[in-house]
C-alpha cells in the first residue's frame, strides 16, 4: 500500500509539492491537516475594521489533550458555525494560521519539517509546539464576554525554522 505522504520513488516529489488544492484526492486533503487545532480556537472580529484576533478558548469539541475533535463526523449539526474546510473556504479564509498546510500549500510553499507527511509522525506537531495542546482551554463554561481576556498571539506567529518558538530567542 503506497504512504499519502512522502512518495515511495524517492524520485517522485511528494503530492503537495505538485497538486493544486482542487486536485488533491478526498485522501490526500485530509492528511494536509497537521493536527495542530488551531482553527479550531475561537477568534473575535473588530466589526469595525475586520481585525480578526485569537482566543485560547476552542470549541467544545476540541479534546484539547489529543487535538482531535470529539464528533469530526457531525460536528457540523453540534456546532452549526464550524467552518468545514473546503478549497473555496481556504482560499477566502483570512484568518487560516501561517503554518497551516492548506494555506501553504495555496500560496505554493512547502510543509514545514514537523508536519506529519513530512515527519512521518503525528507527533512532531505537539513537540514543535505548534498545536494547541497545553495552550488552549474547552469553550464549555466561558462566556463570550469572557473571550477578551483570553486573547492571545501565538496562533498567527510562524515558528523558527530551527524548531524554537519565536519568543525563545
Amino acid at each position: 500500500m503506497k504512504s499519502i505522504g512522502l512518495p515511495q520513488n524517492p524520485e517522485e516529489p511528494p503530492f503537495w509539492r505538485v497538486k493544486r488544492l482542487e486536485e488533491m484526492s478526498q485522501a490526500e486533503w485530509e492528511s494536509l491537516c497537521d493536527g495542530c487545532a488551531r482553527c479550531c480556537l475561537n477568534k473575535l472580529e473588530d466589526w469595525d475594521t475586520g481585525e480578526i484576533v485569537w482566543t485560547d478558548v476552542a470549541c467544545e469539541l476540541l479534546d484539547c489533550d489529543t487535538c482531535r475533535c470529539k464528533d469530526y463526523d457531525n460536528r457540523a449539526e453540534t456546532v452549526p458555525d464550524c467552518i468545514q474546510l473546503t478549497v473555496e473556504e481556504v482560499n477566502t479564509l483570512t484568518w487560516l494560521p501561517p503554518t497551516c498546510a492548506y494555506r501553504l500549500v495555496r500560496e505554493g510553499r512547502d510543509l514545514y519539517w514537523w508536519h506529519p507527511l513530512v515527519s512521518g509522525n503525528p507527533e512532531t506537531v505537539h513537540e514543535a509546539e505548534i498545536s494547541v495542546r497545553g495552550r488552549a482551554i474547552s469553550e464549555a463554561g466561558v462566556s463570550i464576554e469572557e473571550y477578551e481576556d483570553h486573547v492571545v498571539t501565538w496562533p498567527d506567529e510562524i515558528p523558527a525554522p530551527d524548531g524554537r518558538r519565536n519568543d525563545e530567542g
